[in-house]
């Protein structure tokens, strides 16, 4: 198999582990102080929450990142979003596409302009996909598609993409398990590494990838991690993720991914075997269900 067969697969099916995780908004409500203006007209303001982040405890990591991120109850409010998403092979194939998830429900819809890797290379109509409640749509060029085999795709697709821009949230999701590592210079920067399993009985499959989160102590981001992928033969954690973030409407946006993958020496090439850019995120955009069919 290509490397970028390799990582185009490794990157779409690390999420299949999570998929099976509804979205739950945490309990977590900012606390208000009220002050009184020169009309004595009182108004609220978010208090300043102090996030625990302890190696002593692995979880508090975990949960910080979301907090760090922007927190869930943030993310909720906002309820919705839309943005250009570009993936982008090393041998300059890409497809692009116009995301929008509806957050209550996990809703997701994309529309693709360009598709040359995932989505029916073959061709250059414009595809719409759309996953909701359980269910994958595909329509080409305006007419709904029955093919099994695209609507397949499209399942996994929705679902991958959305777990994708939702990761530092829901990484901490039911049956993860957490191990300080300590920490290691990168880049001179030093970071926090947490190991993430998983419990075989919660998610339902006999083998589980695991991950090396690489921790920025100071921002409680995830800079870039490590992952395997057991079922493709990928038993190691070798796997490379950097990420770059975008700080927009509150929210720490993961705009910028690059993915690498070791030669048969265990040496990392500069440029990545692939890119995901996000851009043009705009959230709170009133989208309802109905606004995301095909």
């Amino acid at each position: 198999m290509k490397i970028t067969q390799i990582i185009k697969t490794a990157i779409i099916s690390m999420f299949l582990i999570f998929i099976s995780c509804n979205q739950k908004k945490e309990n977590d409500t900012e606390e208000t102080v009220k002050t009184e203006n020169t009309s004595s007209i009182e108004e609220t303001k978010p208090k300043e929450k102090e996030i625990t982040y302890d190696t002593n405890i692995p979880k508090t990591i975990i949960k910080a990142i979301a907090e760090a991120s922007g927190g869930w109850n943030t993310l909720w409010n906002l309820k919705d979003v839309e943005y250009t998403y570009a993936y982008e092979q090393a041998d300059g194939k890409k497809d692009i596409s116009i995301e929008r998830y509806i957050f209550d429900g996990e809703y997701s819809w994309g529309k693709y302009t360009t598709h040359q890797v995932n989505v029916l290379p073959e061709g250059n109509q414009p595809i719409i996909q759309n996953y909701a409640k359980g269910k994958a749509s595909v329509s080409i060029d305006g007419k709904e598609i029955t093919d099994e085999k695209i609507i397949g795709t499209a399942d996994f697709l929705r679902q991958v993409n959305y777990y994708w821009f939702m990761m530092n949230f829901k990484i901490g999701d039911p049956g993860t398990a957490y191990e300080y590592l300590g920490q290691e210079v990168v880049d001179g920067k030093t970071y926090d590494k947490v190991t993430v399993s998983y419990d075989s009985q919660k998610t339902g499959k006999e083998a589980n990838d695991a991950y090396i989160l690489y921790v920025n102590p100071e921002t409680k981001l995830i800079d870039q991690f490590y992952f395997s992928l057991p079922a493709w033969g990928i038993n190691d954690i070798v796997l490379l993720m950097k990420v770059k973030y975008t700080e927009i409407d509150g929210i720490q946006v993961p705009t910028h991914r690059y993915a690498y993958i070791p030669n048969n020496k265990g040496e990392y090439a500069e440029e990545p075997s692939l890119s995901e850019i996000s851009t043009d995120v705009k959230f709170n955009n009133g989208f309802k269900p109905d606004d995301l069919k095909i």
